[in-house]
């Protein structure tokens, strides 16, 4: 059994894929704002990520923290953006540091910078031999409030890290499907993220070493707009899947 994990969002997709996979791997402590069902590999916490005194204390004794909790929706209203996404993370990057706790893992988003394919970059922009790739070190370019929230999160990212020396990494997650890429969606297939490469992705995020990174989170897709070289060098990475295996 590896380092004590709090998992924020464990019912989630992305929650998912991490568990089903390294279940055995980590202490696991799961928070979500709604009881899991089934059996779990960990203490299980109910708790809203908003409640700052819950989510302290969920934190005790953790070493490494996996944020995924949040209003995932792309659509997602300003009010529910605010409160769940930008006060929610900002309330987990106190409590790592109230509690001592050594690295956050924050599940940022490919729409932190998805107003960047808005240009006359698309469609082309996912042909194999297009080189142009972002890597992290471009601006955050939001195309929705969601996204804005997940660029908040990075940037509460780099101040907790500055300031106070928390290891900070923001995953930049494309599309997380089950099996397959999704079907006749281009942009879904060029930021295919599959379930076991996820997993592999958040293990490298906790045993690597590192103080504050973006990194894209996708498989080794033939068509991509995103580089993964940032996620190779600094966490070894090492990705299995590529959407084209599955053009079929």
């Amino acid at each position: 059994m590896g380092e004590r994990v709090l998992l924020t969002g464990a019912a989630g997709r992305v929650g998912r894929a991490i568990i089903d996979d390294l279940a055995d791997d980590y202490e696991w402590r799961l928070l979500d704002r709604d009881p899991l069902a089934g059996s779990q590999p960990g203490e299980v916490v109910v708790a809203d990520i908003t409640d700052d005194e819950a989510v302290r204390e969920a934190m005790e004794g953790i070493d490494a923290v996996v944020h995924l909790a949040g209003d995932p929706r792309p659509e997602a209203p300003w009010d529910s953006v605010l409160a769940n996404n930008i006060d929610g993370t900002q309330t987990v990057y106190e409590a790592a540091v109230e509690t001592g706790v050594e690295r956050v893992v924050f599940a940022s988003s490919n729409h932190a910078v998805s107003a960047y394919e808005t240009d006359d970059r698309t469609p082309d922009v996912y042909r194999p031999d297009d080189e142009f790739r972002l890597d992290g070190d471009e601006l955050p370019r939001p195309g929705n409030l969601y996204g804005v929230s997940k660029a908040a999160g990075e940037t509460l990212g780099r101040y907790y890290h500055d300031a106070h020396d928390l290891s900070v990494l923001c995953v930049r997650i494309g599309n997380l499907t089950k099996g397959h890429p999704p079907i006749d969606y281009e942009r879904g297939q060029a930021m295919w993220l599959s379930y076991r490469d996820c997993a592999h992705l958040f293990d490298r995020s906790l045993q690597a070493e590192y103080g504050y990174e973006i990194v894209y989170g996708i498989s080794d897709n033939d068509r991509k707009y995103y580089s993964l070289e940032r996620a190779r060098e600094v966490l070894g990475y090492d990705p299995r899947d590529n959407s084209a295996d599955h053009d079929d």
